[in-house]
């Protein structure tokens, strides 16, 4: 399989790039295709924000996007998202078991000319990878992912539990006032035998369009305050996803026994508080370890 040219590596990279940006971004997600016996088909789920993309790495190869929430009324920010893009990325973290991401060899066929897009929760603690290639057909440009393991998501892990894990194939493109993200979720319950129970499959959207609506300097101003922190959180982080078998958290699904204290960490640093180093490292020797051997390599 041919690699992409350079000029092709510079044309992806300023895609990825053109995702940076003030928006107004609306949630959809939709359950369609049923397919467990008797299941009944779940409500539809919409929200939305106003969300700002900040660049926070910028390489030809690597390109890495905070996301950033801020309430229109109150100016209350909220760390959201973040976004990683390494173009023929060796290898990547894949949701293995609850609370566990390993890390693998992406396969040189997959990787040939292809981008690894990464996303992780408002701890920085993972979620998910997927691998593919730009697409610039008829002038629109659109990454599609290969599939890969997801944990559930957070609007869910609260009240279903009849799924742990969804099948996704991810699909991000440019329009005209912003992009759009949409997701392609098989809902399966997977058995510790190595059994799967496909429940339903969900169509998401997610679509970001730019706004001069919105007073973004909230976000501006924490991340202004806490980019040095964050990085170091990332560092931490970096150190079991960086290489096998990866990672394994202890924190009950929802995260928040590491969520706060880091998100706490931020806002004194915000007030004008010192955090040490230290701080960070008590938070991770508590709740984070490496993952057990990975079984399917």
């Amino acid at each position: 399989m041919a690699h992409a040219q350079p000029s092709d590596i510079k044309r992806d990279h300023d895609s990825i790039l053109a995702m940076q940006g003030e928006y107004i971004v609306d949630f959809a997600f939709d359950e369609t295709v049923l397919l467990k016996p008797g299941y009944e088909r779940a409500p539809a789920v919409r929200s939305g924000g106003n969300e700002v993309v900040i660049v926070v790495e910028d390489t030809p190869q690597r390109i890495v996007l905070q996301h950033i929430l801020v309430d229109g009324k109150s100016g209350h920010v909220t760390k959201h998202w973040r976004q990683d893009w390494v173009y023929e990325a060796p290898n990547r973290f894949e949701f293995s078991a609850d609370q566990t991401w390993q890390v693998r060899t992406i396969p040189a066929a997959v990787n040939a000319g292809a981008w690894t897009q990464c996303v992780y929760e408002v701890s920085d603690a993972p979620r998910y990878c997927g691998t593919g290639k730009w697409d610039y057909s008829n002038g629109v440009a659109t990454w599609t992912s290969d599939l890969s393991w997801r944990p559930l998501p957070r609007r869910e892990y609260t009240r279903r539990s009849d799924y742990n894990a969804l099948a996704v194939i991810n699909r991000h493109t440019l329009t005209p006032n912003g992009w759009t993200h949409e997701q392609f979720n098989t809902k399966i319950l997977r058995g510790a035998d190595g059994s799967q129970q496909e429940i339903a499959r969900e169509f998401g959207f997610n679509d970001y369009n730019k706004t001069t609506d919105v007073d973004f300097k909230p976000a501006y101003d924490y991340w202004k305050a806490t980019a040095d922190y964050w990085g170091k959180v990332r560092q931490r982080w970096d150190g079991f996803l960086g290489q096998a078998p990866g990672v394994h958290l202890k924190t009950k699904l929802d995260g928040m026994a590491m969520i706060i204290p880091l998100f706490t960490q931020a806002q004194e640093l915000q007030d004008g508080k010192k955090v040490k180093d230290a701080q960070i490292d008590a938070v991770f020797k508590q709740w984070v370890e490496k993952a057990p051997a990975d079984s399917a390599r």
